[in-house]
């Protein structure tokens, strides 16, 4: 799978993948989430649980580039994140205001917590 990437992304992943795989396989969930999500993507439990499977619960660093690249090619997050910022455009006119994106992120997914809220109420354009 080295031929979907360029150098810089295999040394990226293979550096990452080292981090936290140190025996040089992943054989845990937790394991390939840290690592898939330290990587920018954001596979669901059901779709790592399945990575895992596939391979027979034991993953190389080659077999991590298939999963990489499998996975990146049906993941489009950027975009999949601007939709989902203009579906809370309820006025379609290319902001939100910041109450109503402290609401999204406090309400919508893992949360943000109070805490990490934003302070202003200026509208940010999407």
């Amino acid at each position: 799978m080295a031929r979907h990437f360029k150098e810089k992304e295999i040394d990226e992943c293979r550096e990452c993948f080292y981090l936290f795989a140190r025996s040089g396989t992943i054989t845990m969930l937790d394991e390939l989430t840290v690592i898939m999500r330290s990587l920018g993507l954001s596979p669901t439990i059901h779709e790592l649980r399945s990575y895992l499977k596939k391979k027979g619960g034991r993953l190389t660093f080659a077999d991590f580039l298939d999963i990489m690249h499998d996975h990146s090619t049906k993941e489009r997050l950027p975009d999949e994140i601007l939709e989902a910022f203009k579906a809370g455009d309820l006025d379609r006119k290319g902001t939100i205001s910041a109450r109503h994106l402290r609401h999204l992120l406090q309400n919508w997914g893992e949360g943000l917590s109070q805490r990490g809220g934003f302070r202003d109420t200026n509208r940010h354009s999407i």
